[in-house]
C-alpha cells in the first residue's frame, strides 16, 4: 500500500506557516481593532499580545509535532491525549466547516478583489430557487463565485500531483506575498505624506475589557493558521527539527510583518481614517499613489489569499485522510496515489466541498458558528502537552516546549477567556457551532462500530 512521502523541507514548512496565516486579515482587521480599543497604542499592544499568544501556541505545538510527526496535526494530538472521539470531533469540524469554510471564504475574498479590475464579476449568472440565500431569498450565483471555485479546483489539482509541487508553489507565492507587503510598508514609511502625530490619534471606541477582547478576536483571526503545518507533518523531512523551527520562526516572522504593516498604516493615516476604512492598505496606498496604488494593494491581497488557499488545501486535506486511515471516516479518503504519493481522494473531497460552500453563499455563517467550538479544540490540543507528559512520560520528545508548563497554561487560559467572552457576546453562534459539531456524533459511533466488527 502506498504511503505519503517526506518531500517538504524547512522552507516548504515555513511557507505553509506564513502563507496560510497572511491571507486577508492584515488588510482588513485594523479597522475593527481601532474601533474596539480607541487608540493606536492599544492597537499595537493587542497585535503584540495576540502574536505572543500565537507564539505560545507554536512553542507548545512544536513539542507535539516533533514527538508525533504524523498526518493530521491536532487530530493526532487529541486522539492520543483524550481518545479517538475528540480526534474525530476535530476532524469532522475541519472537513465540513472550519477548513472548508476558510478555503471558501478566502476564495470569495480573492474574487472580491479581482472584481476591482473586472466589475462584471459581481453580476448574477444564475439563481438557485432554494430559500436559503440573503434575507431568505434564492441563492444568487455570481460570475465571480465561479472564478473562486476555479481557483480552488486549480490549486486542488496542483496539490494532487505531489506535495513537492504544492509545497513549491507555496514557497514561491509566499515569497512574492511577503515582498509585496514589505513594498507597501516601504512606500508608507518613506513617504513625505506621513505624520508621526498619527500614532497619538484616537477615536471613540468600545474600550474596556469588552473592547480589548473584541480587538483580540480580530487580531487572532489575522494570526489564525499557524498550526496548519502540523497537519502535513508526515511529509516533512527531519520533522523533529524542522517542525518546531518552522512553527516558531514562522510565527515570529508574521509578528514582525504585522507590526511593520501597522506602522505604515498609522504613519500615513490617522485613527479616524483607519476606523472608517474597510480596506486600510488600499486606503493608505490610494492616498500615496492614487488609483494605481489602490490597485497594487488589490494585487498583493490576491497573492496573499492565493497562498493561503493553497496552504489550506495542502495541509487541511491530511486531516480527513488521517481519520479515514484510522477507520473513522469514509474509507476511500485513506487512499494514497501510488505515483504522486498524495492523499488524492482527500484532496479532491476537501476541494470539492469547499467549492460547494462557495456556491451556496452560506459558508460565512457556518464558519462563524464553528469558531467557538474550534477554540475549545485548540485549547484541548495545547493542554494535551501536559496530559501526555503525565499519560506517556516515556514518549520520545526531541523538542520540549520552552517555558513549560507556563507557556501552554497561558495559551489555554487565554483561550478559555476568549471562549467565555464569545459565549457572553455571541451566545447564538456559540450554541449553533456546538450543534453543528454534534451532528457528527452519530457518524462517529457508526464508524467505531464498523471498526469493532
Amino acid at each position: 500500500m502506498a504511503e505519503l512521502r517526506r518531500d517538504l523541507g524547512i522552507w516548504g514548512a515555513a511557507a505553509i506557516v506564513v502563507g496560510t496565516v497572511i491571507g486577508s486579515g492584515i488588510f482588513l482587521v485594523p479597522k475593527t481593532m481601532i474601533q474596539s480599543v480607541g487608540s493606536v497604542e492599544w492597537v499595537f499592544l493587542v497585535w503584540v499580545a495576540a502574536g505572543l499568544l500565537s507564539l505560545a501556541g507554536a512553542l507548545t505545538y512544536g513539542e507535539l509535532a516533533a514527538a508525533m510527526p504524523e498526518a493530521g496535526g491536532e487530530y493526532v494530538y487529541l486522539r492520543e491525549a483524550y481518545g479517538p472521539f475528540f480526534g474525530f470531533v476535530y476532524g469532522w469540524t475541519q472537513m465540513w466547516v472550519a477548513k472548508s469554510g476558510s478555503i471558501a471564504a478566502l476564495a470569495t475574498g480573492f474574487f472580491y478583489y479581482l472584481a476591482n479590475f473586472h466589475p462584471n464579476l459581481e453580476q448574477v449568472f444564475f439563481t438557485i430557487g432554494i430559500p436559503i440565500g440573503p434575507n431568505g431569498g434564492p441563492i444568487e450565483v455570481r460570475y465571480g463565485q465561479l472564478a473562486a471555485i476555479g481557483v480552488i479546483l486549480f490549486l486542488g489539482g496542483l496539490n494532487y500531483f505531489g506535495v513537492k509541487v504544492g509545497g513549491g508553489v507555496q514557497v514561491v507565492v509566499t515569497v512574492i506575498m511577503v515582498a509585496s507587503i514589505f513594498a507597501i510598508v516601504w512606500a508608507g514609511l518613506t513617504s513625505s505624506a506621513g505624520n508621526s502625530a498619527n500614532f497619538s490619534s484616537n477615536v471613540p471606541a468600545t474600550a474596556g475589557v469588552a473592547g480589548f477582547f473584541a480587538a483580540m478576536v480580530a487580531a487572532l483571526w489575522a494570526y489564525d493558521g499557524w498550526n496548519n503545518v502540523t497537519m502535513v507533518a508526515s511529509e516533512i523531512r527531519e520533522p523533529q527539527r524542522n517542525l518546531p523551527l518552522a512553527l516558531t520562526a514562522g510565527v515570529a516572522g508574521i509578528i514582525v510583518i504585522y507590526l511593520a504593516a501597522n506602522l505604515a498604516y498609522f504613519y500615513i493615516l490617522p485613527a479616524t481614517e483607519v476606523a472608517s476604512s474597510d480596506r486600510v492598505a488600499a486606503t493608505m496606498m490610494g492616498k500615496l499613489m492614487g488609483e494605481w496604488g489602490a490597485g497594487a494593494v488589490s494585487v498583493a491581497a490576491m497573492i496573499s489569499m492565493f497562498a493561503a488557499i493553497n496552504g489550506s488545501i495542502l495541509s487541511g486535506s491530511r486531516v480527513p485522510y488521517a481519520m479515514a486511515r484510522d477507520g473513522l471516516f469514509f474509507k476511500r479518503l485513506s487512499h494514497v496515489n501510488e505515483h504522486y504519493r498524495t492523499p488524492a481522494a482527500s484532496i479532491l473531497a476537501l476541494s470539492g466541498w469547499s467549492a460547494v460552500l462557495v456556491l451556496s453563499g452560506r459558508y460565512d455563517d457556518l464558519f462563524n458558528f464553528v469558531i467557538f467550538s474550534s477554540w475549545i479544540l485548540y485549547a484541548m490540543a495545547a493542554a494535551s502537552v501536559i496530559v501526555l507528559r503525565r499519560k506517556r512520560p516515556n514518549m520520545e520528545r526531541p523538542y520540549r516546549t520552552v517555558g513549560y508548563p507556563a507557556v501552554p497554561v497561558l495559551f489555554v487560559l487565554v483561550a478559555i477567556g476568549l471562549l467565555a467572552n464569545t459565549m457572553i457576546e455571541r451566545p447564538r453562534e456559540s450554541f449553533l457551532g456546538l450543534g453543528l459539531i454534534l451532528t457528527g456524533v452519530p457518524f462517529y459511533f457508526r464508524w467505531k462500530k464498523r471498526i469493532s466488527n
